[in-house]
């Protein structure tokens, strides 16, 4: 690994000149931050716009014949407030003619351009901003992230394409979030995909680190709406993130943790508003950073049916999960869980999933697989306690229990892989909150 550092910046830390100043303060701070991916401008306050969420709006006017003039004022007015405060302190943005990059986007606009070209272009404007501001050459990243006629990214040839431009090139930005067609026309990532446009660039310059700089200092042991003030996690295994991300904990757009995880690239997200906060330290599983006994986080997700299913000497009848799992894939349906006795499997499905499908899937299931009993819980939520130390140490999973007996809350369904890293237990809705809660506080006392 070389001395290189690939910072992305997402919408809230380039939302205005302010926060423009903040990003320029923090890469200076750090000379080995070579490679800068900005996103598009986001939210300033409550009730303002992401910039991204106009320039679609723009399009669907388009498409459906109506004018667009009063929306695209709002994005050229912004970008045009940017520079103009920015001028007020750096001489180089005097340079910048912003409006004829608005002319020539609005231009396309009506001229009937993909609705992922007008989607790009928050990033691309921000991209030469942002260039200008700090003296970086601006790379177009549809010059060197690349997707085939099928719009499925081409990770070899992006990889060659980075290292080859990106060799002669001291310090750049890289706008975030989209790339092109063998046509030449571009294509985005989905939404976030600024996050892997960041990781791509990291993995191919073999940066030593990846920074994703946003407006909070890392992630939480738990969701701060049902915890009070939970504690930060400092350090988190890629395999961990993805335990928590499953369950539906806030973190990093998933497809940004492969390109780097591959590379043994670390993440650090950041917080631009404080940059001396540590942030969280995202490494390898290989990473020296097991504490035993300690959970890492713990998050959940609600509105799951739970079919609960009992045959004496399940376990010797062949085929019995294949043909509980062929009726689901009849039905459309997919599964969150599976956990399994001898004489007994559960279905844990999310109620989105079998909405109108219930009876027929209990009906086939009472056709095929003649079960001794087949019961149907409704309303659970599922709750996952991750952490890597839970393997080497005994009594986790008893403090998980009696945390939750003794707030009087019913476990209606217990899973714990063979990998240890997590536990999985299946609540009523309506305990969802104090459970969580109460699992945190066992921990933290």
């Amino acid at each position: 690994m070389n001395n290189i550092v690939v910072a992305k910046f997402g919408g809230s830390s380039l939302a205005d000149a302010n926060q423009f100043e903040k990003v320029k303060n923090v890469i200076e701070a750090n000379p080995s931050r070579r490679y800068i991916v900005p996103s598009a401008p986001g939210k300033r306050h409550g009730k303002d716009y992401k910039i991204t969420d106009l320039l679609y709006l723009c399009n669907t006017h388009v498409q459906q014949g109506i004018p667009f003039d009063d929306v695209f004022k709002i994005i050229s007015e912004r970008y045009t407030e940017i520079v103009a405060e920015l001028s007020l302190k750096y001489p180089q943005m005097k340079d910048l003619d912003i409006s004829s990059h608005l002319n020539i986007i609005k231009t396309s606009i009506l001229d009937g351009v993909s609705s992922d070209y007008t989607a790009s272009r928050g990033e691309y404007l921000n991209g030469i901003i942002l260039a200008t501001l700090l003296g970086y050459e601006f790379v177009d990243a549809k010059d060197i992230i690349f997707f085939d006629a099928k719009g499925h990214f081409i990770p070899d040839a992006t990889d060659k394409a980075i290292k080859e431009k990106l060799k002669s090139v001291e310090k750049a930005v890289i706008p975030g979030f989209y790339g092109a067609l063998p046509n030449n026309h571009i294509k985005t990532f989905s939404r976030g995909g600024s996050d892997v446009t960041g990781a791509i660039i990291a993995k191919g310059v073999s940066a030593e680190l990846y920074e994703n700089w946003t407006d909070v200092s890392g992630f939480l042991m738990a969701d701060p709406r049902i915890v009070k003030n939970p504690c930060p996690i400092d350090t988190i295994t890629y395999r961990e993130l993805r335990e928590l991300s499953y369950m539906g904990a806030t973190v990093l757009h998933e497809d940004s943790v492969f390109p780097v995880r591959e590379a043994g690239i670390p993440i650090n997200i950041k917080n631009t508003n404080m940059p001396m906060d540590p942030g969280t330290l995202i490494v390898d599983e290989d990473s020296n950073t097991t504490k035993v006994g300690k959970i890492t986080g713990i998050a959940g997700k609600k509105d799951f049916t739970v079919i609960a299913i009992e045959k004496t000497l399940l376990n010797s009848e062949l085929g019995f999960c294949r043909k509980l799992l062929s009726i689901l894939e009849m039905n459309g349906v997919s599964f969150e869980n599976m956990p399994s006795g001898i004489d007994s499997v559960s279905l844990v499905i999310s109620d989105s999933q079998i909405e109108g499908k219930l009876d027929d899937i209990l009906d086939e299931i009472k056709k095929q697989c003649k079960p001794d009993s087949i019961d149907v819980y409704p309303n659970m939520a599922l709750i996952a306690t991750v952490g890597r130390g839970m393997s080497k140490s005994r009594g986790v999973a008893t403090k998980v229990f009696s945390a939750l007996s003794n707030k009087n809350i019913n476990i209606r369904m217990i899973d714990q892989g063979s990998s240890e890293i997590n536990i999985i237990v299946g609540v009523e809705n309506n305990d969802f909150e104090r459970a969580i809660d109460a699992i945190y506080s066992a921990f933290q006392n």
